[in-house]
């Protein structure tokens, strides 16, 4: 069934530059939790034999075995997780301590194989990994908030609600909405969905663990604004931006007691910023809290990072496999071999195309220019998604219930379309106070806010455009979509006119059903 948006350029380029943007922002955060870091960058490398080996062993050792291989991993991680304290405090640690640009050139490696090797190899059995420590993790947490009741020490509102704050200059609308906005409606979690989900299961009644992922999120979303909301303001600031103890102090936020925690977590935690820092000291200090916990906080916060690392990069090369996917049907438009998902050329140099993309932004940017512009890009792909279940309504004839989709839609579009806008501005200024060298990355950021702004805006008027055709003026559409015959035959992908009938709803072909 065709999407109001027609499946052309207009829409491919705005969502590949949101992929983008968004693998950028969440990869931001690992590399600047994990940089210097020996413990935690171990235990993730871990990570990949361990999901090789759970690969390998469900697929050609135990097929269907998935109680023994869970059991594995979980115990392997575990025990890396335990070990990672040993390698830190190692003479071999420097085998693991990197500075910034050497983690994202490994994150880029990383993102490049699990994108070009089969998906039951390396990205499936590590999202599988990630999800037990998501679910695990997040329901401790929840229990440690509910037994421990931790004081909330951030500030119900500050000076910063108007503007001027250290990390999102912005006020506080329409910003909020396009930096933790995410656990509500989320556009890179429909692409996932529609992009990568459909290929790793057989039946639809398969996608039935799916339909309360959302909820899971935004469960997450609400303990990690707990856990980053129980430190102290000062410290909070200090582990999420690069500014001195002077200058946190002239604000009214001084760090206290950042010194003790980076001793307490074996890392030095000052000038982290990305939220994962931040996040995992809080969650290690509410854990460290629990009854025979208090020597322990090395490990939480360890385990927590892991946990958070875990989960983002199962969306890095989960993201990035859909990128690719993306590139290869643009480039299949001039080259037809592209098309062919499994064409080495073909994915070797879409993976790459997409990995340097988001590694560039990386390299250049900083939590103040990336981050805004994930979560307005992020925002402006569920609006699309959004776009798209208004459509199928309208094609299933349930116009009554177009308000469902509609209203939301509206909402996330003039807020996140604001901030673009806002934060358009806000770039170039910032980039006519900087040398020519250190402003171009600035003036890129502001291209490309503009670019997907518009490119959203004329997806969004070319729906509604044929929204009015199809509602008001009654006009035939046309489905693109694979028709299940009788005997559960297909017709191939063949155009089909499905009239407007208002009595008899759809009219399919003789001898098709529709799936």
């Amino acid at each position: 069934m065709n999407s109001a948006p027609p499946p052309g350029r207009r829409r491919r380029w705005p969502v590949l530059f949101i992929v983008v943007v968004a693998l950028a922002g969440l990869g931001f955060a690992v590399v600047n939790a994990l940089y210097h870091n020996a413990w935690g960058t171990f235990t993730i490398a871990m990570t990949i034999p361990i999901g090789l080996l759970m690969g390998f062993y469900l697929q050609k050792f135990r097929p269907s075995a998935v109680a023994e291989v869970s059991i594995l991993g979980v115990v392997l991680l575990i025990a890396a997780v335990l070990y990672g304290r040993v390698v830190a405090q190692s003479s071999y640690a420097w085998l693991f301590e990197f500075d910034k640009p050497a983690l994202v050139w490994l994150l880029a490696g990383y993102g490049f194989l699990a994108s070009v090797l089969p998906g039951w190899m390396l990205l499936v059995p590590r999202g599988y990994l990630s999800t037990f420590m998501k679910l695990g993790v997040v329901l401790l947490l929840g229990l440690g908030v509910i037994l421990m009741a931790p004081t909330i020490e951030m500030p119900r509102v500050t000076q910063f609600a108007n503007g001027g704050g250290p990390i999102i200059p912005g006020t506080l609308f329409p910003f909020l909405f396009i930096t933790i906005a995410c656990g509500a409606i989320s556009g890179f979690h429909s692409l996932v969905s529609s992009g990568t989900t459909p290929k790793m299961i057989e039946q639809e009644s398969q996608a039935v663990v799916g339909y309360a992922a959302m909820l899971l999120e935004s469960f997450v979303g609400v303990m990690a604004l707990i856990a980053a909301s129980v430190l102290i303001p000062g410290d909070y600031l200090a582990i999420n931006t690069t500014l001195g103890e002077e200058a946190l102090s002239a604000m009214g936020f001084a760090p206290s007691k950042l010194a003790e925690l980076s001793q307490m977590v074996e890392v030095d935690v000052a000038g982290r910023p990305g939220g994962a820092v931040s996040l995992a000291v809080g969650m290690a200090s509410i854990f460290s809290a629990l009854p025979g916990m208090a020597g322990l906080m090395a490990y939480w916060y360890q385990f927590a990072l892991v946990f958070e690392a875990l989960f983002i990069l199962t969306t890095i090369d989960t993201g990035t496999r859909v990128g690719r996917y993306l590139v290869q049907e643009m480039a299949g438009k001039i080259y037809a071999p592209f098309r062919r998902i499994n064409w080495i050329p073909g994915v070797v140099v879409s993976s790459g195309l997409v990995v340097g993309a988001w590694a560039y932004l990386i390299g250049t940017g900083s939590i103040s220019t990336i981050w805004p512009m994930f979560g307005a890009a992020n925002q402006l792909l569920g609006m699309l998604a959004l776009c798209i279940g208004t459509t199928v309504l309208i094609k299933m004839r349930k116009t009554s219930y177009l308000w469902v989709t509609a209203l939301p839609m509206l909402f996330v579009g003039i807020v996140t379309l604001t901030g673009s806008y806002e934060m358009f501005w806000m770039f170039l200024k910032k980039a006519g106070t900087l040398a020519t060298g250190q402003a171009f990355a600035l003036y890129l950021d502001a291209v490309l806010v503009a670019s997907v702004a518009v490119l959203g805006l004329i997806v969004l008027s070319d729906s509604i455009r044929q929204w009015y055709g199809y509602v008001v003026l009654k006009k035939p559409f046309t489905s693109s979509e694979v028709l299940v015959m009788a005997g559960g035959g297909t017709a191939g992908r063949i155009q089909t006119a499905i009239v407007c009938d208002d009595e008899k709803g759809f009219k399919l072909p003789h001898g098709t059903g529709c799936c």
